[in-house]
């Protein structure tokens, strides 16, 4: 009688824990389900009702654009290389400097603005408002891009801007004075136009981005906290238009960059005794530096897909993906670990996912029968938005957990904070804004940038800070940065500068719309 009476009420309690998890799964199937098909993010503010700004229109004629492209081409054929700190093609600089008063003539003469020579090389343009009380913005661009050479394989030399198939070749063309020509090209047009803008900008030009720029975007952030100055947003480069280029997502998507990875360069040092090479040791310097090498590579950052911006991008392009991706990337609450391990598998999103770890030099010996007293190596890491530089640099120590193995802070820095992005984001729905008007077919979303740019310069500044420019990359054209055959198409070019004729405009109004005055359910 017991023994039945024990095997019912086991009966009736595993009963009991079957109906409940059908129940909790049931529960689950409804809420991914209601999220899966209710989830639209992308619409933002867009069918709001906007301020009325009078928004003049760019109008460009054959004319002007023969001579915008002749001037970009001109800005590409001038080298502004930086190959490190106290390595600048400071002549190249200088001609450049000439070279944009030539090339927008209203912009250097106007009474609206007032230019200022940072440190040599860089500009600082401030384009007064009306209205004083609207606060006011920054856009960003740099001068100087990274060494190239035809040797390396160039279809075409790469400061030779030469044009093939519509596009424009040559080191610079994206990275950056794409958008250095473009905001001063859409600023030149306005204001030959009569422009006069209600809300006051800057725009901030460094000549040593490539090298960290100490020199050039520093003191301009510099100068401007001395003059009390506070913005509402600042838009530097950063992230683009990816057509093709995210797997699964059903047309091209614009990422505007909310923040950056945070960045460390640690040096490893092994030193032993110096001897002959007829009687080595067990271990060497370098044997035992490759280990601690080894262990950082077979033991990545911890996986954290999910605890960062990441999880934001994911969010705002789930409508866009197909099933069933779209029903995994609507409820990344549920989801986040699975997508992190698919991520992990390739080095371009793995990125995303986690704290990076690339050992990039490696040194050790003198001679073939000696052994090496020292061995150093040094490792750059990219850290996720989740982590800091401290935590980082613990999670070196242990994973290595070698005390001959010296550890050392090169340079470093926390991730950036992460800027604002809802319907109350002024500087982010103005950039969505003015990029759905041109490109309505593209699916907006926040992202993080794995590089890092001048805007982290200017945090003390504002505390939204966006990097994006409407360049088109298609699949492969990521690598073309830094690369070999970087290249812009005359279109998208020409789009850039619509881009900010129209930005500049939209900055006008005094406040976002209401977003209950929408149209749509946000």
């Amino acid at each position: 009688m017991t023994d039945r009476g024990t095997k019912f009420k086991l009966c009736r309690f595993l009963k009991i824990v079957v109906c409940s998890l059908l129940f909790i799964i049931l529960v689950l199937c409804m809420i991914i389900t209601i999220r899966t098909l209710s989830l639209d993010v992308n619409v933002g503010l867009q069918l709001a009702q906007w301020e009325k700004t009078n928004n003049l229109s760019a109008d460009i004629n054959q004319r002007q654009r023969e001579e915008l492209i002749a001037l970009f081409k001109e800005s590409i054929r001038i080298p502004t290389v930086s190959t490190s700190e106290t390595e600048l093609n400071t002549t190249a600089l200088l001609e450049f400097n000439t070279f944009l008063k030539k090339a927008f003539p209203t912009v250097f003469s106007s009474g609206l603005v007032q230019h200022e020579l940072v440190a040599n090389y860089s500009h600082l343009l401030w384009v007064a408002g009306t209205q004083p009380r609207l606060v006011p913005y920054m856009l960003l661009a740099h001068i100087d891009v990274v060494p190239a050479s035809e040797a390396d394989g160039w279809e075409a030399p790469p400061f030779s801007a030469k044009e093939m198939n519509g596009f424009i070749y040559g080191r610079g063309t994206i990275d950056d004075k794409h958008s250095l020509m473009g905001i001063l090209q859409a600023l030149e047009y306005l204001l030959m136009k009569g422009y006069k803008p209600r809300r006051g900008f800057y725009i901030g030009m460094g000549h040593d981005e490539e090298v960290s720029g100490y020199q050039g975007a520093v003191n301009i952030a510099r100068l401007l906290k001395q003059r009390g100055v506070q913005l509402a947003f600042v838009l530097d480069e950063g992230l683009a238009v990816l057509d093709g280029v995210i797997s699964g997502v059903d047309g091209p998507a614009a990422l505007i960059g909310v923040s950056e990875k945070g960045q460390a360069t640690v040096k490893l040092t092994v030193s032993t005794f110096p001897g002959h090479s007829s009687m080595p040791p067990s271990e060497s310097s370098i044997g035992i530096l490759a280990t601690a090498v080894k262990r950082l590579e077979e033991n990545p950052m911890p996986r954290l897909f999910g605890h960062g911006p990441e999880r934001g991008t994911f969010e705002h392009l789930a409508h866009k993906f197909g099933l069933p991706l779209k029903l995994i990337m609507s409820n990344l609450w549920l989801f986040s670990p699975l997508i992190g391990r698919m991520m992990e598998r390739r080095p371009d999103t793995n990125a995303f996912v986690r704290t990076t770890t690339a050992v990039t030099m490696f040194n050790a010996g003198v001679k073939v029968n000696i052994l090496p007293s020292l061995a150093e190596a040094f490792v750059n890491l990219r850290i996720h938005s989740a982590q800091s530089l401290k935590e980082i640099l613990d999670l070196i120590q242990s994973t290595i957990g070698d005390e001959r193995v010296k550890i050392e802070l090169v340079s470093g820095f926390d991730p950036l904070p992460v800027s604002s992005y809802d319907e109350t984001s002024f500087g982010y729905q103005i950039i969505k804004k003015t990029l759905l008007d041109m490109f309505p077919q593209v699916t907006v979303a926040p992202g993080i940038c794995i590089g890092n740019t001048d805007s982290r310069h200017f945090t003390e500044l504002t505390k939204d800070i966006y990097r994006f420019a409407p360049i088109w990359l298609k699949p492969g054209d990521a690598q073309r940065i830094h690369g070999i055959n970087e290249r812009i198409s005359k279109k998208n070019y020409e789009d850039i500068i619509i881009f900010y004729f129209n930005l500049f405009q939209n900055g006008d109004i005094q406040k976002l719309p209401d977003p209950h005055n929408s149209d749509h359910d946000l």
